[in-house]
């Protein structure tokens, strides 16, 4: 019989996003205004149409554009309107602009946000509050994050990144750095949910194999923790930003180099056939 309840597999992420906008601005107000939301949403959907119109001279599924509009418009905080705009519209160009063996190797929202961060950091910061003593909400997202991501096969990188984090905090803190508590204290908020629930997983972005994910996150997790060690407030959007390109430039020439191996033992055995 089929399933009533069946999701199409690209209406996962942004049915997934709507419900952690909704539910963190009603229960605890985390957005700069819904007129500023827009703004973000709009501009990436936009630039979205542009670009790939543009190059490739056809229409595209805007599910990734509305992810990450919804994103830049969750994470900046300024009180003008066109930070949003343009973080938003950078995160969509870069999809296009810095591509490896044509596939682009940034989450688009990451990259946004951190070049934000380097050309207009007087004029935007990025959310990094926590829930506070509004723990239901927080649990209701993660519950619906986690099943959502069990779904499309990718909870292992947040289990190994969560994991991964409070070991680092723990050693954070008996290295002097803080109270554990206080450095475990940023996985209760909206910020880490959108990086650890949409940018480590993002499909287009994340390296080949089950292990290789798992290793990226814990290399994330790691380089974060160095970040935090020199007081760096945005610390994982500037460690994913650093090793998720990386560890994707390597996974595509390693495939490729065992794509060659194959065809060239192929190549043999088929010449020593005849």
């Amino acid at each position: 019989m089929k399933n009533r309840f069946f999701i199409p597999p690209g209406f996962i992420g942004p049915l997934l996003i709507t419900a952690l906008v909704l539910a963190a601005h009603i229960s605890f107000g985390v957005l700069d205004g819904w007129d500023k939301f827009a703004v973000a949403v709009g501009t990436a959907v936009v630039a979205e149409l542009f670009f790939h119109r543009l190059i490739t001279g056809e229409w595209r599924n805007l599910s990734s554009a509305y992810i990450s509009g919804n994103s830049a418009g969750i994470l900046v905080r300024s009180p003008m309107h066109w930070p949003f705009a343009l973080t938003a519209a950078i995160s969509i160009a870069s999809k296009y602009v810095f591509r490896f063996r044509g596939r682009h190797i940034w989450n688009p929202t990451n990259f946004g946000v951190v070049v934000m961060l380097m050309i207009a950091s007087d004029s935007m910061a990025i959310l990094s509050i926590q829930w506070g003593s509004n723990m239901w909400a927080m649990l209701a997202i993660w519950l619906v994050g986690v099943l959502t991501i069990i779904k499309v096969r990718k909870f292992h990188i947040c289990a190994v990144y969560v994991i991964s984090f409070l070991f680092f905090a723990w050693i954070r803190s008996l290295m002097g750095e803080g109270v554990f508590l206080a450095e475990i204290a940023p996985l209760t908020g909206p910020m880490y949910q959108l990086f650890i629930l949409f940018m480590i997983t993002d499909p287009r972005t994340v390296v080949s194999t089950r292990k290789g994910q798992m290793f990226v996150a814990f290399l994330i997790a790691l380089v974060e923790m160095f970040f935090r060690l020199g007081e760096a407030v945005y610390a994982p959007f500037y460690a994913l930003f650093i090793v998720g390109p990386l560890a994707l430039v390597i996974d595509i020439l390693y495939r490729e180099r065992k794509d060659a191996d194959v065809n060239m033992d192929s190549g043999k055995i088929s010449a020593a056939k005849v």
